[in-house]
């Protein structure tokens, strides 16, 4: 009887298996997918394709015409998957065009044609906030783009538009024109002539190949933390004055302000009642707040603003920390709209980090809400990943807290001065991760609550969102009249 009864439960364990094995292979071939999206951006490009169940895939790149070619295993071509080739713009930094097709019976291809060589990262995301299961494909330039030098060069484009913007209109026939005034200073731009003219430098090539990608959190580099003491300071000599004039003033310092507008891409943020979408409008804000910062200088020294998203594509929080850290910036201002369960919830916050805990239960909430970005917007993270974010995500300083409560009591008054409701009237503290960047004062702005409709259309006007850039930018400066810049240029 003993013997019967293994034997039993044997066949019964080996039938259980069996069920199991056709199970997964049922679940893999039922797999639909229910919608597609395209995220092109200069940083990356990011494919997703939603489905019910979780996709398997293989990935083949191929070099001269550079392609992608991606299996998507145990599914059959639906409309929804078909309209992946509409959704390719001529705009995209990365994509060129693409084909999709049944490549076998239970095997879907997408070849992506390629405007240059990339670095995808191709990973799967669990069901999270409204999303089912996710596929995606991020797209990085193999020679990716050092923030810095992208910042000078924007400035450089600028110049020659200012200059010819402020031209005088030229003499009448017969009059001779005045002597040509001296060129106006610009610090970026002579830095850039230094860098050409003096050796730097020595820089291994970059080879063809790597062996292996740098550490990635999202898909985004991680830059290492700063090794050594002070960055490099390059001054800017004075040049000699032509005979006859006066002695041009000279400055080596140039004032650089991350914007860091919330959310973006897969990650809309919260959504008012009547469908504004919160990454749309802190990315409009922080565009003119920008505009604001580049006409604008602290004590004759001119500034630059650098945005860590400039589009509508999703950053990682380490990432956006990280590229604030890169270009050495100087402030540190992440733009939100906030949003609570209720609509009766409403009025502007400045918050700052926290080491001991947060300063209310609301400013807890709202850090916990906030630092769950990166699930909704989907990181791609290994192990050794999160162990280079928590690194750098926990060197925070106490003199960074410090200025960091006083640029935002500077921003809390001048929003005040516009008339805007204050939901807190001291700058509030909590562990927001995107705050801990520990040589940058630091500060998040809900600018409003967009889950309460009176607000929500607030952030719609746009005289609401000219007032609110114009409340942050004397913000700015009135932080810098009572905190000196220190005394330290940048270059390449």
């Amino acid at each position: 009887m003993k013997g019967t009864a293994a034997a039993q439960r044997r066949t019964l364990l080996q039938a259980g298996s069996l069920v199991l094995l056709l199970g997964v292979q049922e679940i893999a071939r039922g797999a639909t997918i229910m919608a597609v999206r395209v995220w092109p951006a200069n940083d990356y490009t990011r494919v997703t394709i939603e489905s019910d169940g979780r996709l398997q895939t293989q990935q083949l790149v191929v070099g001269s015409p550079p392609r992608l070619a991606v299996d998507i295993e145990g599914i059959e071509l639906n409309p929804a998957l078909k309209e992946l080739v509409g959704k390719i713009k001529p705009g995209d930094p990365y994509i060129d065009g693409l084909r999709v097709g049944q490549f076998s019976p239970n095997v879907v291809r997408i070849v992506f044609d390629l405007k240059q060589a990339v670095q995808p990262q191709v990973f799967s995301l669990a069901p999270v906030a409204a999303y089912r299961h996710r596929l995606v494909l991020d797209l990085y330039p193999e020679q990716r783009v050092d923030p810095l030098e992208a910042l000078i060069a924007e400035r450089l484009r600028d110049a020659p538009r200012t200059a010819v913007a402020g031209s005088p209109p030229p003499p009448p026939p017969g009059v001779p024109a005045p002597s040509p005034a001296p060129p106006a200073v610009d610090p970026l731009g002579e830095l850039m002539a230094q860098q050409a003219t003096r050796p730097g430098p020595v820089i291994p090539p970059t080879p063809s190949a790597r062996p292996a990608p740098p550490p990635m959190a999202g898909g985004l580099p991680l830059p290492m933390p700063p090794t050594g003491a002070e960055p490099p300071v390059a001054s800017t000599r004075p040049r000699p004055a032509a005979p006859g004039t006066a002695t041009a003033s000279r400055t080596d310092r140039i004032i650089i302000v991350a914007l860091d507008p919330g959310h973006g891409g897969e990650d809309p943020g919260a959504i008012g009642p009547n469908g504004t979408r919160e990454k749309d409008i802190v990315l409009l804000i922080a565009h003119r707040l920008r505009d604001r910062i580049n006409a604008g200088t602290v004590n004759g020294n001119p500034m630059r603003a650098f945005l860590t998203r400039d589009a509508d594509f999703f950053v990682p929080l380490g990432v956006r920390v990280q590229k604030a850290r890169r270009v050495q910036a100087d402030l540190f201002v992440s733009i939100h709209a906030d949003a609570f369960t209720t609509p009766a919830a409403r009025g502007a916050s400045v918050f700052a980090l926290s080491q001991s805990g947060a300063s209310s239960s609301a400013a807890r909430w709202m850090a916990n809400k906030e630092n769950q970005a990166d699930k909704v917007g989907g990181v791609n993270v290994g192990d050794h990943e999160v162990q280079v974010q928590r690194a750098l995500l926990d060197m925070s300083t106490t003199a960074q807290i410090n200025d960091s409560l006083k640029l935002g009591s500077a921003m809390l008054g001048e929003i005040r001065s516009i008339g805007a409701r204050l939901h807190k009237n001291a700058v509030e503290q909590a562990g927001f991760a995107v705050l801990k960047a520990p040589d940058i004062p630091s500060v998040l702005v809900e600018t409003a609550f967009i889950s309460n409709p009176e607000e929500e259309a607030n952030l719609r006007s746009t005289s609401y969102q000219e007032n609110l850039a114009d409340a942050l930018m004397r913000g700015i400066q009135r932080y810098f009249a009572q905190n000196p810049p220190l005394a330290r240029s940048r270059q390449l």
